[in-house]
């Protein structure tokens, strides 16, 4: 299966206020964007799934007050390379590995939202040594985002049918694009209660136009992301227990709007209130040091949002460690 970069894809990208720039990898070409002076801490951010970097540009400015920031995109979103076949956790994990590496070259505070967060708490168990100084993991699918969970809702049980629905309808690398299709298909193939429930966690643009085609972070990510997670096999070699039972470094984890619809049992939000609280005792048990912030009005993505008190929700648990 043929690799796609960039310039393949030249006609899906929009300009943005920040540089952005490219690091080889070796399989994959990294595109990233940066802001703050280089005399400030190192933090890497890190998008959820179907998100770019840019997802954090109202966040940037604020962060750069206080840090060196780096935004990722992900192989198989935004500009990075598109590697049909290779999405898993694994996989993702050592992209981020290479880049603190190659790029940022000292220690750093990683924040990572919604897939992003699971890698966050990925690299918080199994990056180098010396690598990750401390990690948020903001609004991360724990357990929910596996197919056959230790603890909790399974991907089917949340996330997983708007997945299997982009990927029907879009197609591997974008292989069908059936947009108008895809909007004909959301009542009947994602369960009522969640789309009752998605404008909580994913408030609608009120600028935006569905009829007039995709939305722009859906244009830059490769639908088969969602296929890969959905089947299993993104996280078949990382199941959950054994990575946060790994974590080495402080952790803060948010939790955001979520509900269980009573009749279904559907799971519409990150992940739930037993998960959560499974997730610390593995952490703690272990030996780990993780402080939780719940914020249940706050949609999925609080970095894009409400920028201003994501900074300061980091900033703040940042002088708990310092004290």
């Amino acid at each position: 299966m043929t690799h796609l970069e960039a310039a393949d894809r030249s006609d899906t990208f929009v300009a943005h206020a920040f540089a952005e720039h490219t690091v080889d990898l070796g399989e994959v070409r990294m595109n990233y964007a940066v802001a703050g002076d280089a005399s400030q801490p190192a933090l890497l951010l890190i998008p959820g799934q179907s998100e770019s970097w840019w997802g954090y540009e109202a966040a940037m400015p604020l962060l750069a007050e206080h840090f060196h920031v780096h935004a990722v995109d992900l192989r198989g979103q935004g500009r990075s390379t598109w590697t049909p076949g290779r999405y898993t956790l694994d996989i993702f994990g050592n992209d981020l590995v290479r880049f603190i590496d190659l790029v940022i070259g000292r220690e750093t505070l990683v924040s990572g939202m919604s897939s992003g967060g699971i890698l966050s708490a990925w690299l918080s168990a199994f990056a180098k040594p010396g690598q990750i100084r401390a990690a948020v993991w903001e609004d991360p699918p724990l357990f929910s985002s596996e197919v056959r969970p230790a603890f909790g809702h399974g991907i089917d049980q949340a996330v997983g049918p708007i997945f299997r629905v982009w990927n029907k309808w879009l197609g591997d690398q974008w292989s069908i694009g059936d947009w108008p299709g895809l909007l004909r298909a959301m009542p009947t193939e994602v369960p009522l209660e969640m789309l009752r429930n998605l404008p909580a966690m994913f408030p609608p643009d009120e600028h935006a136009d569905p009829t007039a085609g995709p939305p722009q972070n859906l244009r830059e990510y490769d639908p088969e992301w969602g296929r890969a997670f959905v089947s299993g096999t993104a996280t078949a070699s990382c199941d959950h227990v054994t990575m946060l039972e790994q974590v080495r470094v402080p952790v803060l984890l948010t939790h955001h709007f979520h509900t269980v619809d009573e009749t279904t049992g559907q799971l519409t939000g990150a992940y739930s209130d037993d998960q959560a609280r499974r997730a610390r005792e593995i952490v703690t048990a272990a030996g780990g040091r993780i402080d939780y912030r719940s914020f249940p009005d706050m949609p999925h993505a609080m970095h894009e949002h409400a920028p201003k008190q994501y900074v300061e929700t980091v900033l703040d648990w940042l002088t708990t460690l310092d004290r």
